[in-house]
């Protein structure tokens, strides 16, 4: 149980911490809650708590388990959407892996796989690939509202350039079925 405890905790603290540094440092109009890479984070946190509670109690239920598993899933394609979507097409690798983002982006995600595949990884139902996924398509769905259909005024920048020459529905689906591939990867180790 020790090493779900320090993993869990470490990974709780620092995103907490890169959470309130990044509100404190951003100007209004950067929110930073508006962030799949935070909000993914934050879940991750959230399951990372609830796993510490129970590990220090001694008997960690498997709602707990498949709570982290759904926050790894998230964190994971935030990861991969960086190394594999994000850096290649904005080649700004060292403002995606610097700061706040290096934890957020790299190291977060790193300790959330770890923590999960060695310590935590138990006989799962095959259903739970889609409660994986959920995170990016509940996003996803609320990306599309906010860049594509809100009313001028009320929109967000295009900031992942996900809707580059009104592209939303490939990019729609190759994350959403990037998610799920996450997913039953993360569900099969």
């Amino acid at each position: 149980m020790l090493p779900i405890l320090l993993l869990n905790a470490a990974n709780a603290l620092i995103v907490t911490g890169c959470v309130i540094r990044g509100w404190m440092i951003s100007d209004p109009k950067y929110n930073v809650f508006r962030y799949f890479t935070t909000l993914s984070n934050m879940l991750c946190a959230a399951a990372s708590v609830v796993l510490v509670v129970f590990a220090a109690i001694g008997r960690i239920p498997e709602w707990a388990v498949l709570l982290k598993y759904v926050g790894t899933v998230a964190v994971t394609v935030t990861m991969l959407t960086v190394f594999l979507l994000l850096g290649p097409v904005s080649h700004d690798w060292k403002g995606l892996l610097t700061g706040l983002e290096l934890f957020l982006h790299l190291i977060c995600p790193v300790l959330a796989l770890v923590s999960y595949i060695v310590f935590e990884k138990t006989d799962m139902p095959a259903w739970i690939i889609a409660l994986g996924t959920a995170p990016v398509l509940l996003y996803g769905a609320l990306y599309l509202k906010k860049v594509i259909y809100s009313p001028e005024g009320r929109e967000w920048k295009d900031f992942y350039g996900f809707n580059a020459n009104g592209r939303w529905p490939l990019s729609f689906a190759l994350m959403v079925l990037g998610a799920a591939a996450v997913s039953f990867l993360l569900w099969l180790v």
